[in-house]
């Protein structure tokens, strides 16, 4: 499936790997909703990549915000082709630390926002794509979903964090197989650690550490080569149904 003249959602779309995305996908002549509740910078965006991509205020764990996103992309661009997934959070708590057990009402929040909003949107989504034309070889849309290296080798910390990405990983082959009859791929990426806001607080020493454990490149993965896989999954028909790690060879350590 080609990008240009496509139709797609990003969520988390105001920053980070969204940001990113928004951009690659409107420079190949994409049209896009951005659907984040960064409001300012949803639209400084939408303002910055033209008429092409529009911003809907949009909380991912509430179904008549994602249906009000859903609507203006079909409203406004008359169709629905795709959704790239990557709102997300990731506070870090023990499980056992000093000010006591950790806290349920976080863990519930993690996993709401992380797995449940993230299949919130898919499931609205692909009600949405299926309803559309498909091409020749009977495709309608794909699905783009965003793990983390935190599925497999979860930290010190990151129970909550791990586990919501865990349960994005576990959803992606039955929501293909689930899917492939409307001629919808569904197609999960869990990146290492990328150069995004969940960096911005850290001292530049720790930064160049986290970076430096990367066997290859030894640096911070940068946004647009999330954006750069996201383009080639949406243009490769026959990546269905895979989680791809995009973290140069890292394995996260204990801590």
């Amino acid at each position: 499936m080609q990008v240009q003249g496509k139709v797609f959602l990003v969520t988390g779309g105001s920053s980070g790997l969204g940001a990113a995305t928004v951009r690659l996908f409107s420079r190949n002549g994409a049209r896009i909703v951005i659907a984040d509740v960064n409001e300012d910078a949803g639209r400084r965006i939408a303002a910055e990549c033209g008429d092409a991509v529009l911003f809907a205020r949009t909380d991912v764990t509430d179904e008549a915000s994602v249906n009000g996103a859903i609507r203006s992309a079909v409203e406004s661009f008359g169709k629905l082709s795709g959704a790239v997934n990557c709102a997300g959070i990731a506070p870090g708590e023990r499980v056992v630390g000093k000010s006591g057990p950790h806290s349920l009402t976080l863990f519930a929040k993690v996993i709401n926002v992380n797995l449940i909003g993230t299949f919130n949107v898919t499931r609205l989504a692909a009600a949405a794509i299926s309803s559309g034309e498909a091409d020749a070889e009977g495709e309608r849309g794909v699905i783009i979903n965003t793990a983390s290296v935190a599925a497999y080798e979860g930290q010190i910390g990151q129970a909550a964090y791990a586990a919501s990405k865990g349960g994005i990983a576990a959803l992606t082959l039955p929501l293909a197989r689930e899917l492939a009859r409307f001629g919808i791929r569904v197609v999960t990426i869990a990146p290492g650690v990328f150069d995004t806001a969940l960096m911005d607080n850290l001292p530049e020493p720790v930064r160049r550490s986290l970076g430096q454990q990367v066997p290859f490149p030894p640096r911070l993965g940068r946004p647009e080569e999330y954006a750069s896989l996201a383009l080639h999954i949406v243009e490769n028909s026959m990546l269905n149904g895979e989680v791809i790690r995009l973290d140069g060879a890292l394995r996260l350590s204990a801590q």
